[in-house]
C-alpha cells in the first residue's frame, strides 16, 4: 500500500536481514491485514491486533527472521516487535525499534520459575514505534489478550502495574513502562542486538529449546482461565 511519505521516512521502510519485510510471506500477510482499510492508522491498528493476539507471547531464540515468527505464530517481545515492524513496513508505514533495559520483575509468574531465577536482574527489551499523523507513536504488542486476562485472573503482581494493553492508534502504549531502567533510544534495526543475545544464551540449543517448551507450557496454562 502506498501512503504519501517524506523522503526522511523512507529508511524506516527498508528490510534488514531479520526484519525481512521484502519476503513474500510478510508482504502477503500485510496485504491481507490492510486491504480493506483506507488510512495508515487503520492499517497500523489491524497489524497491532494481529501481532498482539495472534502471535502469543512465548520464549524463543532472538535471532529469527520476521517471516519465521509469522510461520511459527509465537514469540517473545523481540520477535513480536520484529514481526510488527516488518508488517508495518510492508504496508508502507514507517516503523522503528525502541530499545530499553527492564527489570526482570515484569516476567515474574509469566515464565517458568527456574528460568526466572537465572535471568539477570536487568535485561534488554524492545517495542515498536510507527510514524502516524506526523509523529512517532509507541504501540507495544508484547502481551496477548488471553495471557493478560489470565494474568489478571491469577492475580499476578505485574498486572497491577499495567494500566492497559489496548492501543488507539494515536497515543503511546508502553506496556513495560514501570520496569524500564534505561532508554537507549530508537533505531532502524536491532539485528546486531538480537544476534548477540542469541549467542549469549547458555547451553546447547537443544537444551534451550527444551526449557523454552517447558516455560511456554506454563505460560499457556495462564491463558486457561
Amino acid at each position: 500500500m502506498a501512503w504519501q511519505l517524506v523522503e526522511q521516512m523512507l529508511k524506516y521502510l527498508k528490510p534488514t536481514s531479520l526484519c525481512d519485510n521484502d519476503s513474500e510471506e510478510i508482504k502477503k500477510k500485510a496485504h491481507e491485514l490492510t486491504k480493506h482499510v483506507r488510512t495508515p492508522k487503520g492499517a497500523a491498528l489491524r497489524i497491532f491486533h494481529f501481532v498482539r493476539d495472534e502471535i502469543p507471547f512465548s520464549l524463543d531464540f532472538t535471532d529469527v527472521k520476521a517471516s519465521q515468527t509469522l510461520r511459527t505464530r509465537s514469540g517473545l517481545s523481540f520477535q513480536k516487535t520484529n514481526l510488527q515492524i516488518a508488517l508495518l513496513r510492508a504496508a508502507g508505514i514507517p516503523a522503528r525499534y525502541r530499545r530499553v533495559s527492564c527489570k526482570k520483575q515484569l516476567l515474574r509468574g509469566i515464565i517458568l520459575s527456574l528460568l526466572y531465577m537465572v535471568l539477570p536482574e536487568v535485561n534488554p527489551h524492545s517495542w515498536c514505534e510507527c510514524y502516524l499523523s506526523g509523529k512517532w507513536v509507541s504501540c507495544e504488542a508484547m502481551l496477548d489478550k488471553a495471557l493478560f486476562e489470565g494474568m489478571t485472573q491469577k492475580g499476578l503482581t505485574a498486572v497491577s502495574q499495567i494500566s492497559t494493553i489496548e492501543w488507539d492508534g494515536a497515543s503511546d502504549l508502553i506496556v513495560v513502562k514501570p520496569w524500564i531502567v534505561e532508554d537507549f533510544g530508537a533505531s532502524t534495526s536491532l539485528d546486531d542486538l538480537y544476534v548477540e543475545m542469541a549467542k549469549r544464551q547458555l547451553g546447547p540449543k537443544i537444551l534451550q529449546r527444551a526449557l523454552f517448551t517447558l516455560s511456554n507450557r506454563h505460560t499457556n496454562n495462564l491463558r486457561k482461565h
